[in-house]
């Protein structure tokens, strides 16, 4: 097989996972060599130790191995296998990027697939519109993204690059045909790897050995990287509740990094801060991850309250777990007043759904709680759905049954159905009950007897309530 140009100087390759396949082989290497490494690699060499041997021969540091299951190929549609042919026969390289690596090496089929080439925008143009390829969304040409529609599907392919000038948030590029150098510009290890369309995954930083020690690391010192978009923070954080095992497994400098570069959040948009939030919050380690916010002084730079109620936040977090709590529902712990949840909104632009949320949570947390009746303890949150106007009152309900810890009484309300309440104005006026007040009145009221009845009353029995009053 012949080696790609940045394989020319790494030809001792080590591979050990059973799924793994080969790159090359020891044909290539002189028959003495090979016999030594093969020998020594049995008796001493462990796989870690494998890498950085493979690691120091190679001057780009680069390490390669080959990814052969089920989920890397189920990827090749006829869309990709067509986008593939196009780039081999103009004679450009094409890999998977990023993200999609790392969830095909941890086992996982990638959600979205994005794609890095050597070609640049307008090579890329001219090929698609030779292939008769059409063309979609050229927001993301002067980023170097083209997106293409091939076989009914979406391909986002980018032109490999090297940022020029960045200011914290955005940064200015210049195309390039190194793909270490992309790899550089990128914030993690674990999502700065290459795959090949033939298997190959192109490895510069450790990214697999890192995600295989579920650890999660900055390309190269967190200083800059974090300076480069401060976004960075908060995917740190958003990466270590997805990948790391256990809580509180951080490099101290990574730590003391993001401390030093915090304000660098104020000028970054709410949208996107919200984005990352989000992902954090309904991830491992959320408690931990938020507690962390606060002691490295992130908070007030990103709509939480400076003087949020953190150990509630992690009462919560206990009690709520494996129910799948809503992020503003782990939020609405740290808010003391509806005014933090007002803040929020302002700083973050959350919607109006996840607005009425909170505010609910911090209004009705303390007074809609589980009835006295061991029996019926479900009766207090059945009765407020009843009354309530709103179409959401029933999932409010269930996040406060979530917050509150009450997982017995939360999948009783998920099969409860509302039932319809079976007494209508129109029923009191063929009473003779006429005025809109009176008419207001006497349905409030045959509501009320017809939840103390826990909703069996029908029509005819509720209404003839009326006749003995």
């Amino acid at each position: 097989m012949t080696n790609h140009p940045e394989q020319e100087r790494a030809s001792y390759r080590f591979l050990w996972p059973p799924d793994w396949q080969h790159v090359g082989s020891c044909s290539s290497v002189k028959p003495r060599v090979c016999s030594c490494l093969q020998m020594w690699g049995r008796i001493f060499l462990s796989p870690k130790l494998l890498s950085r041997i493979h690691l120091t021969w190679s001057h780009r540091h680069l390490f390669t191995m080959q990814l052969k299951t089920k989920e890397f190929e189920s990827l090749f549609t006829d869309g990709l296998k067509s986008l593939a042919d196009i780039f081999e026969k103009h004679r450009f390289e094409l890999r998977i990027a990023g993200g999609a690596v790392r969830d095909l090496l941890s086992g996982q089929r990638p959600e979205d697939v994005d794609f890095a080439t050597t070609a640049t925008p307008e090579e890329m143009k001219r090929m698609f519109q030779a292939a008769g390829i059409r063309m979609i969304n050229n927001k993301g040409e002067k980023h170097g993204t083209i997106t293409a529609r091939v076989h009914n599907e979406n391909f986002e392919v980018t032109t490999l690059r090297v940022d020029v000038q960045t200011d914290g948030r955005h940064a200015e590029v210049e195309f390039t045909t190194d793909w270490q150098k992309d790899a550089e510009r990128r914030d993690l290890t674990i999502n700065s790897m290459f795959l090949g369309l033939d298997g190959t995954v192109y490895d510069y930083f450790q990214g697999y050995e890192d995600l295989q020690n579920r650890k999660v690391r900055f390309v190269g010192s967190a200083a800059p990287r974090i300076q480069e978009d401060y976004l960075r923070i908060l995917r740190y954080f958003r990466f270590y509740g997805r990948v790391a095992s256990e809580p509180d497994q951080h490099d101290p400098d990574t730590l003391e990094a993001i401390q030093e570069n915090a304000s660098g959040l104020a000028a970054i948009s709410g949208e996107r801060i919200w984005v990352e939030l989000k992902k954090m919050l309904v991830g491992n380690h959320a408690a931990h991850l938020l507690e962390l916010v606060y002691e490295l002084g992130l908070a007030q730079y990103i709509g939480l309250p400076a003087e949020g109620n953190v150990e509630e936040m992690k009462q919560v977090c206990q009690k709520a777990y494996g129910t799948s709590p809503k992020p503003v529902t782990v939020l609405a712990a740290l808010f003391r007043s509806p005014d933090d949840v007002e803040r929020l909104d302002l700083r973050l632009k959350i919607s109006r759904e996840e607005k009425t949320l909170g505010l609910f949570l911090v209004r009705r947390r303390r007074d809609l709680v589980k009835g006295q009746d061991e029996h019926d303890g479900l009766k207090p949150f059945t009765d407020f759905v009843i009354d309530s106007r709103e179409l959401d009152a029933q999932s409010k309900v269930l996040e406060l049954l979530k917050y509150q810890g009450e997982v017995k009484l939360l999948a009783e309300l998920k099969r409860w159905s509302i039932p319809r309440f079976p007494v209508s104005g129109h029923d009191l006026r063929r009473l003779g009950i006429t005025t809109g007040k009176e008419i207001g009145t006497t349905l409030q009221e045959l509501r009320d007897v017809w939840k103390k009845s826990r909703y069996q009353l029908g029509k005819e029995e509720l209404l003839s309530t009326i006749s003995r009053s």
